[in-house]
């Protein structure tokens, strides 16, 4: 079994909505194979919890708007650590970049076939990474 055309189309635009955010290292995974409950997910980070909450407005606002979608259930906004928007068919994991590299939950679903995603999205790979480089390299400097 595979995503549905519909699950896949609310990826793709959850993904772009985050992208132009300016979420990092956006992925997602068709997980209908291993999962009864859902048929993607979406994980995209950020190095704050202001800009954790500014992707997951405009994730929530796109879907809605252009989709028609409203989640089912949402968690973790008050920390806006790992906020997660469970829409039934997809869940969108949003979570502040030190979440996203202690869970690593890309670890639990490598196994599982990428979706392709908008142009945007698929640019953010690695930029978690190039991010915590170059304000580590700044904070040397700050001393």
């Amino acid at each position: 079994m595979t995503a549905t055309d519909r699950s896949v189309e609310l990826i793709r635009a959850a993904a772009q909505a985050a992208a132009d955010k300016l979420a990092h290292d956006i992925i997602a995974y068709d997980v209908s194979d291993v999962l009864a409950i859902t048929d993607a997910f979406l994980l995209a980070s950020a190095p704050n919890d202001r800009q954790v909450k500014a992707i997951v407005d405009a994730v929530e606002e796109t879907l809605l708007k252009e989709h028609g979608a409203k989640p089912v259930r949402r968690e973790g906004d008050r920390d806006a650590r790992w906020v997660l928007l469970d829409y039934s068919d997809i869940v969108v994991h949003v979570q502040h970049s030190e979440e996203r590299v202690f869970y690593a939950l890309e670890r639990l679903w490598k196994d599982c076939p990428l979706i392709s995603l908008p142009p945007d999205a698929e640019a953010t790979r690695g930029k978690a990474a190039a991010y915590a480089a170059a304000h580590t390299q700044e904070s040397r400097f700050d001393g």
